[in-house]
């Protein structure tokens, strides 16, 4: 068997290492990209909303209102379903997901990751120049819809606090959301658009696109087994398919996959899985869908991707590989053809991917304490796609030497004891 020898292996080719990768390699870094796939992005990357969220202050948390609890529990909802077999294995992270959406404990979540947020666009907007897609950016924004007044006042009170960190939206009344999207249909309290945020129309594409750019730059992306990965004297070996990887250093950045090496590793990290689905309609009648829309009180988006509207879901709580149950599309289906004239489905069966969560929607990143050599990027939640070159940019200041960016003491490893 060969020997690939690299200064560091990033292990996962999703966005988040993907970036990682780029940033190593801009400071001078040989670097290996290493995935179970033979394409970038074919994982959780692929199957997102599409949208950077910089204008995002604040994280999923958890509801601590017992109305929507009650409403969650009773597993009707569209916007979140669980798996009753997967109870046992889930309800402990839920609880510690419940513990730190507390008002004070969020807040904090909020203000750790604001740097990176605001950063987003921006370091995208780098890598799509140089990877020469600007077709790959729309500057859309995109559109949260309210059906009830209560849930349009919660949301201008949140949209108040944002604004003193910079937050620009406009407030949406009937004519105004049918100014900006004159096929949608409904009874709505109002909206808010966000202008600022960019949207990706084939979010896979981005992932490839800059993984080509990191392999004409000199980069190499091998196919191998994350789990293979073992110390090897001072530095890392992992097997690929006809050759082993010896690196100084390596990056775990598999996303909902990343328990796999580090918990051999011994390391106790609180990594959950939130499940969602997406498909793929075509638009009826010339219809025209100009922003991704979000109905708020129903619990799913449309986005107007490259291959056709894609319908997404929420939260699924269920065991990380668990067969498929696409339940909460079926509910959203007939509310979002009420909607939107939606077609036929272009996809031969729903999508299904995992967003790989920590309870208190953080990221981790940073070195892990008792392996040197060994260093962390994963758990971006729901903002993998967001937050991608940003962390990508942050984890290869520290592993470099640079002055990071934003403070890295919220995102590390120890936080979780």
């Amino acid at each position: 068997m060969s020997q690939v020898r690299a200064d560091v292996a990033v292990l996962g080719a999703g966005i988040v290492g993907v970036c990682a990768a780029l940033h190593l390699q801009q400071r001078g870094r040989d670097v290996v990209l290493i995935d179970k796939h033979d394409l970038a992005g074919e994982e959780t990357s692929y199957g997102n909303a599409g949208l950077i969220e910089c204008a995002s202050v604040f994280p999923y948390m958890f509801p601590r209102d017992i109305k929507h609890i009650l409403h969650y529990a009773l597993n009707r909802s569209t916007d979140v379903h669980y798996h009753l077999s997967g109870l046992p294995e889930f309800l402990p992270w839920l609880a510690r997901y419940f513990l730190a959406s507390s008002p004070e404990r969020a807040l904090r979540s909020a203000m750790a990751a604001l740097p990176l947020i605001q950063r987003s666009l921006l370091e995208h907007e780098a890598l799509i120049a140089e990877a020469d897609v600007p077709d790959l950016l729309r500057r859309t924004g995109w559109i949260k819809l309210f059906r009830a007044e209560a849930s349009m006042e919660k949301n201008i009170a949140e949209l108040a606090f944002a604004r003193r960190f910079g937050v620009a939206a406009d407030i949406l009344d009937g004519a105004a959301i049918a100014a900006r999207e004159p096929h949608l249909s409904g009874e709505f309290a109002g909206a808010i658009h966000w202008p600022a945020p960019g949207f990706i129309p084939d979010p896979g594409a981005l992932v490839k696109a800059y993984a080509a750019l990191f392999v004409r730059k000199g980069g190499r992306f091998l196919v191998g087994d994350a789990r293979s990965l073992q110390q090897d004297g001072a530095g890392w070996r992992i097997v690929a398919a006809d050759s082993a990887i010896v690196a100084r250093e390596v990056v775990v950045a598999l996303g909902p996959w990343s328990d796999l090496v580090f918990r051999p590793l011994g390391y106790k990290i609180p990594l959950g899985v939130k499940r969602g689905y997406h498909l793929h309609l075509a638009a009826r009648c010339n219809a025209v869908l100009n922003h991704p829309v979000l109905d708020a009180d129903r619990g799913y988006l449309l986005a107007p991707m490259n291959r056709g509207i894609r319908l997404t879901t929420g939260a699924e709580f269920a065991r990380r590989d668990a067969p498929p149950t696409p339940v909460q599309l079926e509910r959203a289906l007939p509310q979002a053809r009420a909607l939107f004239p939606l077609g036929d489905a272009v996809d031969a069966k729903p999508w299904m991917g995992a967003r790989p969560c920590l309870p208190d929607m953080l990221p981790v990143i940073g070195q892990a304490p008792r392996h040197p050599g060994l260093w962390f990027d994963f758990g971006h939640q729901h903002h993998g796609l967001t937050l991608g070159p940003a962390t990508g940019r942050l984890l290869a200041e520290a592993m470099t030497g640079e002055q990071p960016f934003a403070d890295l003491r919220p995102f590390t490893v120890e936080r979780f004891g």
